[in-house]
C-alpha cells in the first residue's frame, strides 16, 4: 500500500474487514546494571546491515489520497535524550489530558493555556476564551505551515508549552513526521512560526501517541523501515529539515551510526529480523531554530512504546511468541526491550519474549525499581490496528531495572507469572495498571457491542493474588478512579459502567454497577474519558476514589468504528460518591449545527472529536465543532451555554 495512501487504505481494510512529569533520578537500585554499546562507524553499520533479514515494504495502493475521502464509504467497522528538571514539568492538576503517567502530557485534540482553550480540529487550530467565566471564539488559523497543499496529510496531536503551541502530523507528500510550532499570545490569537519534517514512516496506532511533552521537552516515537534489497548508502536515515516551501529541500541527519543501537548477540544471531529501525527523537520547542536529537534501535517491525518520568521504553517483537517442545530448552528471546532514559545516560536492553498489547500494558514502579509489563503470547504491537488484535497467553514480567544491560542478558523464565486467559476470542484486548493491581479482559471495541458475558482478570503485581470477576458485557474501557478502576463496555443495548474495588489489603470486589441504557461508548481513545476527583464526603474508600467523569456516549449497538465519522450523540457525567454511582446528566450533541467548513486535512476523526474537560471549577464538552458548558450539581448537569466555533468562512477569521 503506497505511503500516500496507508491509512486510507487501512479505513478500506475497516470498511470490509469489520462490517517527562518531572525526569526522575534513578537511585543504585533503579540503574540497569549496563548499558549497550553503539555502533563505531557509518562502515561497521552498514556491514551490518548488509547481512540482516529484511521483509518487504507494503504493496502500493491504486487509490490517491486526495480522492480517499470521497471514495471511501462510511466504514463498517546525536546525543541522549536531555534531562528535565521538575520546576519545567507541567503540573498535573492543570492537566485537562487523561494522561497515563502525572506529568508527561500526551498529545491530544483539545489543551488548555490559563483561560484559553486550544482546540485542533479537521486540519484547523481554533481559540476560545473562558475568560471572566465566558465562552467565546478568539482565532483560528490553518494547523499546516501557508502555501502548502495539505491533502495528503494528517494532522493529529497537539501540545502546548508557553506562548507555542505544537502541532504533530503525518504529510505523505512532503515528507514524513510534521512537527509544526503556532506562537500564541495572551489573548488567544494565532500566528504560524515555522515547520519542520523528520523522515520517518507512519506512527498512527489505534491506542497509542507519537507525542509526549516532558517540561519543555518535545519526544517523539517513529518508525523507519529499513529499505529492501541491498543498503549501499545512508540517505534513508533519520533526519530533519525545516520547511522553506521547496519540497526537494534535504534533510539533516540527525542520526548517527554511534547513536544506534543493537545488542551484540542480536548483531551475530543470522535468524533475527531486522526490518525496522525505531527512533525516539527529543527537541526543545523554546529554541528559537528547532533543534532536534534523536537515538535509534534496530528490530522487527512490532513494537510498543511507553513513556515513563524516567526513560522511553521500546518493545520490539517478531509476530509470535515461539519456544522449543522440550520445557527445558528454549528458543532464543522473539523480542527485546530497550529502555533509553530520560536522564542522558546511554540505553540499555534486555531480551523477552512475547509481546504487550499497547502502552497500558507498561508500568514503571521507580520506587520499588521494577517495570511491569502485561504480555502475550501472540501479539503484533500497537502500530496502526495491531493491537485490536492480541491474542494467546497471559503472563505479567516483572523486571529489575538493575536487570536491563547490554541486551545480551535474558530476562529468565522465573520473571514471568502465568496468568489467565481471560474470556472471549483475542479482539479488543484491554489492560491496565491501577495501583498495585493490573486489570484485563476482553471487548468489541472498534466492532459493534454484542450480548455476551464478560471475564475480568484482576491480579495483584506485587503479591501472587488473581481475582476472575464476571461482568454482563464485554470489556472496552479500564479506567482508573483514585485507588479504584471503572470497566466500561457494551452489550447490544447498553452502555454499562462497573466499579472495580481495590481497596489495599482486601481482595478485588466487584462495586456499583450503572447502566446507560439505549446507549454506546462514543469513542474508543483514551483521552476521550476524563476522571475528575472530589473530596471525599463519606467515610468509606480510598481518598481520590470520589469524582465525577465524563464520556462521549453514542446511540445502542454503533460499532466503535462509526467514530471515525460520525460524531457522538451527546455527554455523559456520572458522579461516583460513597462508593456509589450516580448519573449527573447528558449534554446532547446539536446535529442541526453541522456544516460543510471545507475541510481540506485530516476529515477523518482518527483521534476522536469529542472530549468531557475539566478546567479547573468549570466544565465542557466538545462535540466536533461545538463546546458547551455545563453546571454540576450534586445530583445534575445543567446546560449553562454553547457555541459553535466553525469557520464561517475560509476566507475570514473572527476578530476579537
Amino acid at each position: 500500500m503506497a505511503q500516500s495512501n496507508f491509512r486510507a487504505g487501512l479505513l478500506l481494510t475497516l470498511s470490509f474487514g469489520l462490517a517527562l512529569g518531572a525526569a526522575g533520578v534513578a537511585g543504585a537500585a533503579e540503574r540497569p546494571h549496563d548499558v549497550m554499546s553503539a555502533f563505531r562507524s557509518d562502515e561497521e553499520l552498514l556491514r551490518y546491515l548488509k547481512k540482516v533479514r529484511r521483509t518487504p515494504p507494503p504493496a502500493p495502493s491504486p487509490m490517491a489520497m486526495d480522492g480517499a475521502a470521497s471514495a471511501v464509504p462510511p466504514p463498517p467497522p546525536p546525543a541522549p535524550l536531555s534531562t528535565v528538571t521538575s520546576q519545567q514539568a507541567k503540573s498535573a492538576d492543570d492537566s485537562i489530558t487523561n494522561t497515563q503517567e502525572a506529568g508527561v502530557d500526551e498529545g491530544d485534540i483539545v489543551k488548555a493555556r490559563g483561560d484559553l482553550l486550544i482546540i485542533l480540529r479537521r486540519g484547523r487550530l481554533f481559540t476560545v476564551s473562558t475568560r471572566n467565566g465566558g465562552l467565546r471564539p478568539i482565532d483560528f488559523i490553518d494547523a499546516f505551515p501557508p502555501g502548502v497543499n495539505p491533502r495528503n496529510d494528517w494532522y493529529d496531536e497537539m501540545l502546548v508549552t508557553g506562548n507555542r503551541v505544537i502541532v504533530i502530523g503525518y504529510s505523505y507528500g512532503r515528507g514524513g513526521t510534521e512537527i509544526n510550532r503556532f506562537h500564541i499570545d495572551g489573548g488567544g490569537h494565532l500566528s504560524f512560526d515555522d515547520a519542520y519534517h523528520l523522515r520517518s514512516n507512519d506512527y498512527y496506532s489505534s491506542r497509542n501517541y507519537a507525542s509526549r511533552l516532558v517540561g519543555t521537552k518535545l519526544i517523539v516515537y517513529s518508525p523507519l523501515y529499513l529499505p529492501y534489497g541491498e543498503v549501499g548508502n545512508f540517505d534513508w536515515l533519520p533526519g530533519l529539515r525545516r520547511w522553506s516551501g521547496d519540497a526537494r529541500g534535504g534533510f539533516m541527519r540527525i542520526v548517527s551510526a554511534n547513536h544506534i543501537y543493537v545488542p551484540d548477540n542480536w548483531r551475530q544471531r543470522d535468524e533475527v529480523q531486522i526490518d525496522a529501525l525505531h527512533t525516539v527523537t527529543s527537541c526543545d520547542l523554546t529554541a528559537p531554530v528547532l533543534h532536534c536529537d534523536a537515538t535509534s534501535v534496530l528490530g522487527p517491525t512490532g513494537r510498543t512504546f511507553y513513556v515513563s518520568s524516567n526513560a522511553v521504553y521500546v518493545w520490539v517483537s517478531e509476530p509470535r511468541w515461539r519456544r522449543n517442545d522440550d520445557e527445558n530448552e528454549q528458543r532464543g528471546p522473539t523480542a527485546l526491550v530497550y529502555r533509553m532514559p530520560l536522564d542522558g545516560s546511554a540505553p540499555s536492553a534486555i531480551g523477552v519474549h512475547g509481546a504487550p498489547t499497547d502502552q497500558f500494558s507498561f508500568q514503571e514502579d521507580g520506587a520499588g525499581g521494577m517495570l511491569n509489563v502485561l504480555v502475550r503470547s501472540e501479539g503484533g504491537g500497537d502500530a496502526m490496528w495491531r493491537p485490536e488484535f492480541s491474542d494467546g497467553a497471559v503472563s505479567l514480567l516483572r523486571l529489575p531495572i538493575e536487570a536491563f544491560g547490554d541486551g545480551d542478558d535474558d530476562a529468565p523464565w522465573s520473571a514471568y507469572r502465568a496468568l489467565p486467559k481471560p474470556r472471549g476470542g483475542g479482539y479488543a484486548f484491554q489492560n491496565r495498571f491501577v495501583g498495585d493491581y493490573v486489570l484485563y479482559g476482553n471487548g468489541t471495541s472498534w466492532g459493534a457491542p454484542q450480548n455476551r458475558m464478560g471475564g475480568l482478570v484482576v491480579a495483584s503485581v506485587k503479591g501472587r493474588g488473581v481475582s476472575e470477576l464476571s461482568l454482563p458485557h464485554g470489556i472496552d474501557r479500564i479506567e482508573p478512579m483514585g485507588g479504584d478502576a471503572v470497566v466500561i463496555g457494551a452489550d447490544a443495548q447498553d452502555l454499562h459502567f462497573q466499579a472495580v474495588e481495590l481497596t489495599a489489603g482486601r481482595r478485588p470486589l466487584i462495586g456499583d454497577d450503572y447502566v446507560l441504557p439505549g446507549a454506546a461508548q462514543g469513542e474508543t481513545r483514551s483521552h476521550a474519558f476524563f476522571f475528575k476527583p472530589e473530596p471525599r464526603q463519606g467515610w468509606w474508600g480510598e481518598e481520590g476514589s470520589d469524582g465525577v467523569f465524563g464520556l462521549p456516549v453514542a446511540r445502542a449497538g454503533r460499532p466503535g468504528y462509526h467514530q471515525l465519522t460520525q460524531g457522538s450523540a451527546s455527554m455523559l457525567f456520572v458522579r461516583r460518591e460513597n462508593r456509589r454511582f450516580s448519573k449527573l446528566g447528558e449534554i446532547e450533541a446539536n446535529a442541526t449545527s453541522v456544516r460543510d467548513d471545507a475541510c481540506q486535512a485530516s476529515c477523518v476523526d482518527w483521534y476522536g472529536n469529542a472530549r468531557p474537560i475539566f478546567l479547573r471549577d468549570r466544565m465542557f464538552a466538545l462535540m466536533g465543532y461545538e463546546l458547551v458548558e455545563g453546571d454540576i450539581g450534586r445530583r445534575s448537569v445543567r446546560e449553562t451555554r454553547r457555541i459553535n466555533f466553525a469557520p464561517p468562512d475560509r476566507r475570514a477569521r473572527p476578530l476579537d
